[in-house]
């Protein structure tokens, strides 16, 4: 499967070569949905995507999660007092996707990873040398324009994520602040650093996000997605809480921040190959 770099997540040239056609893959199987266009020039998706049941979501927050409902939200990334943020499960995993949804199971954005080569991807299947690669994700609305590009250059031991505006316009970074026990990650802007994200135990599975004065502002909690799940494929999935509306460039860095732990940490956990 192949796909431009600008098209909708989960959407890729049609398996049978129909010009100008996209079809969605749901991780098992294409389905029935079709999207004119060509690739790379997709707008939003002409039929709406699978999507989990609402109430899958909701059990993910609700119980899994222990994330109380939550009033308010405007129905955008940025205006959502819960994320919950949903890995695409693959067997082997070549290109970094997940789903967005809020709290009550609703589709509102998605992270794709972009520019990958050819050969990144082999070495991805055959060793875990993309460790040291360059990373790039692109953080998409619902309708799949981008809002924030995320960077990780290739790295040794301690990963750096620079945010920033599709246009380039810089947001800030989050840099990885220590290789051993619980891991912790500064939030920087402008060189000054403004918060922090701190793993609470050294699997780093949680993470209490703080502001300048150490007062948590927001909590990103991984879910457990099953046993086979998690036997068999690489998904991760996780719940973004956001505690109080927070101004930016922070709102915009700790959202950021629900898929950059994963990105940064992902490749550490399979060693040296």
């Amino acid at each position: 499967m192949t796909t431009h770099p600008n098209t909708p997540a989960g959407w890729y040239a049609d398996p049978q070569g129909t010009p100008n056609q996209l079809r969605w893959w749901d991780g098992a199987q294409w389905t029935a949905h079709t999207h004119p266009g060509q690739p790379g020039q997709a707008g939003p998706p002409q039929a709406a995507p699978p999507h989990p049941n609402p109430a899958k979501v909701q059990h993910q927050v609700q119980q899994q999660a222990q994330v109380a409902p939550t009033a308010g939200g405007g129905g955008t990334l940025f205006t959502e007092p819960v994320l919950v943020v949903n890995q695409k499960a693959k067997l082997i995993e070549l290109t970094n996707e997940y789903s967005v949804f809020d709290q009550h199971g609703r589709t509102i954005g998605s992270v794709v990873q972009v520019g990958q080569s050819t050969l990144k991807k082999v070495a991805r299947f055959v060793s875990s040398l993309d460790q040291f690669m360059t990373h790039k994700l692109e953080i998409r609305d619902a309708h799949g324009q981008p809002h924030l590009v995320l960077t990780r250059p290739a790295k040794f031991i301690k990963s750096k994520v620079l945010v920033t505006r599709p246009d380039g316009q810089p947001v800030g970074e989050i840099v990885q602040q220590n290789a051993i026990g619980k891991i912790n990650f500064g939030i920087h802007v402008n060189g000054q650093q403004i918060g922090a994200i701190k793993a609470e135990n050294w699997r780093a599975w949680n993470f209490a996000i703080v502001d300048h004065t150490d007062t948590e502002i927001a909590r990103i909690t991984k879910t457990w997605e099953g046993l086979a799940k998690t036997m068999f494929t690489t998904a991760d999935n996780y719940v973004l809480q956001i505690h109080r509306q927070l101004p930016d460039p922070l709102l915009s860095l700790v959202v950021a921040t629900a898929l950059t732990v994963d990105t940064a940490l992902k490749q550490d956990a399979r060693g040296f190959g």
